[in-house]
């Protein structure tokens, strides 16, 4: 009976199928049984009855930088810890650490750290990294600092992920500057997903850049060449290019409410992964916060660099998904396709992603307006509202 836990009388909701209530076994970590009116023993028991609750696949975050006052680039073991306890409180069950443009030693020294990063039970996953830069354009360098943006190298590369201990899992680039296109080539054989974003690539660009391998977009329309009826840019190549599913941060502040619905539109839930890009000021405060040695400040109209840049966000993956529902009126499937089932199958993770016999008991549980009221990882509640 130990590490063992029934849940009972709630929606089970996937991505490819219609919810419907059940039970849930689970038993060290992995789901054993789904079923109706299971009487199983258990060490913890959670019953849905008196309660309209959802039971879904737990929130996979790709893009993050920092939460809770700390940030990856702190490259300490405390400061990931701290980030992933954070997490746990709005629905995430895993994650990718992300790096920004800096010099090559803070970079370095950021991979090292996770590569040593451990786990521990009450946190969220750390599922890998995002390297996000410094292999960007200087035209759409946003808050990414200018001076340290460099030029791909497949060697530095191969070297950072022998760093990471392999644990590099996206890249963003623009495949466009000089050796973008053979740097592309080159992740395939590290299996490391090629995500295209702070680029000036041109619409035929970005498409040889499929055509290589790029299978990702990042934050779609931040720092990506516009969209324009004669040059329709990086937007308009990812929007229509069904091989790229593109990464939305669905604040209202960094695309409009409408922006957003028109990318629902085009790509479907099939095509999109709800990400946070947030910064150390998410859940605290607002006030200045350090972004990379540069100044942000956070109000509540977002967070912005002296120079009126946007600086990533405060955004929780827990309102996200309602400000995904709110402007798109989406289904609870096509929720957790963009929360967490697209994610998973980018990173090619087998067990995660959906509530299945022999899947990772990876779960959050929603009330009916979306609120979190608990989030369970590897099989344990780790955040009860």
């Amino acid at each position: 009976m130990k590490n063992t836990l029934l849940i009972s009388n709630v929606t089970i909701v996937n991505h490819d199928e219609a919810p419907f209530k059940g039970d849930i076994h689970v038993n060290d970590g992995k789901i054993i049984k789904i079923n109706h009116n299971l009487s199983d023993k258990a060490e913890r028991y959670i019953d849905g009855k008196d309660n309209n609750w959802f039971l879904l696949p737990g929130y996979i975050d790709m893009h993050i930088h920092g939460s809770a006052g700390h940030d990856v680039m702190d490259a300490t073991q405390f400061a990931l810890h701290q980030m992933a306890r954070s997490l746990v409180q709005e629905g995430v069950t895993g994650f990718l650490a992300t790096t920004m443009t800096q010099s090559k030693e803070a970079i370095e020294s950021a991979l090292a750290n996770v590569g040593q990063f451990e786990n521990n039970e009450d946190e969220a996953s750390l599922l890998g990294i995002h390297v996000e830069g410094p292999y960007i354009s200087k035209k759409r360098a946003g808050a990414q600092p200018i001076e340290y943006i460099i030029l791909p190298s497949t060697k530095q590369f191969a070297y950072w992920h022998k760093v990471s201990k392999q644990r590099i899992k996206q890249v963003t680039f623009a495949p466009e500057v000089e050796g973008g296109f053979p740097f592309i080539e080159s992740l395939e054989d590290l299996n490391v997903i090629a995500s295209i974003g702070h680029s000036d690539a041109s619409m035929e660009e970005v498409d040889r850049a499929v055509v290589l391998g790029v299978r990702q977009a990042t934050h779609l329309y931040n720092q990506m060449r516009p969209f324009h009826h004669r040059n329709p840019g990086v937007v308009g190549a990812v929007l229509l290019n069904d091989l790229v599913k593109t990464e939305i941060i669905a604040d209202f502040v960094h695309s409009h409410p409408q922006a957003i619905k028109l990318a629902y539109r085009i790509k479907g839930a099939k095509g999109i992964i709800l990400i946070t890009d947030a910064i150390r000021a998410k859940g605290l405060h607002h006030g200045d916060y350090d972004l990379g040695g540069q100044t942000v400040h956070v109000s509540k109209d977002g967070a912005y660099l002296s120079n009126g840049a946007l600086a990533g966000s405060v955004l929780t993956m827990e309102q996200a998904v309602k400000n995904m529902k709110a402007i798109t009126n989406c289904s609870l499937q096509e929720i957790v396709a963009m929360s967490s089932t697209n994610a998973t199958k980018q990173l090619q993770l087998a067990t995660k992603g959906r509530i299945a016999e022999g899947y990772d008991a990876d779960f959050v549980l929603l009330d009916e307006n979306l609120n979190v009221q608990k989030t369970i990882c590897r099989g344990k509640v780790v955040f009860e509202k």
